[in-house]
């Protein structure tokens, strides 16, 4: 499957550490899903600081953050503790989120191919609606790019 520009979002209930977050607790605000290929990596850090370090930004603009990976619930603490995020993150560890929002894809890295979460951010509005969707996310000027976009709707 994937998703497109004016669709409703597939909705969720996925498990964190603090219990379970869905869809439907973001309706009357914005949210930003960004899906990552896995807690402590170097790429996946990066872009959980960024969005951590600019996260009144995004507050004042009425807007939540949530990230998802096929990690653990367990190995989420871990990195939330270690980097002190302050947003969830959920684990998918079953890949339907992943395979709904259409970020499972095969990749290749040093020639050998391959699944694994595609590093893709979901701009959703108010009312569960697509907005924005950037695939093939590169982590430097991501946060930028995605603050530009909230504040242009």
């Amino acid at each position: 499957m994937s998703v497109n520009v004016g669709q409703p979002a597939p909705t969720f209930t996925l498990p964190t550490e603090d219990g379970q977050v869905s869809l439907d607790d973001y309706l009357g605000k914005r949210l930003v899903l960004y899906f990552y290929p896995k807690d402590d990596t170097s790429g996946c850090t990066s872009e959980a600081i960024a969005f951590r370090d600019r996260l009144t930004e995004f507050q004042e603009l009425g807007t939540d953050i949530l990230g998802i990976s096929r990690d653990s619930v367990a190995s989420h603490a871990k990195f939330r503790a270690k980097y002190s995020l302050p947003f969830p993150l959920a684990a998918d560890t079953e890949g339907t989120v992943c395979e709904a929002y259409g970020v499972w894809k095969e990749k290749s890295m040093y020639g050998k191919t391959y699944m694994g979460i595609e590093r893709t951010t979901v701009l959703i509005d108010h009312t569960g609606t697509i907005r924005e969707l950037w695939r093939k996310v590169k982590v430097t000027g991501h946060c930028d790019a995605v603050l530009a976009a909230i504040k242009a709707l």
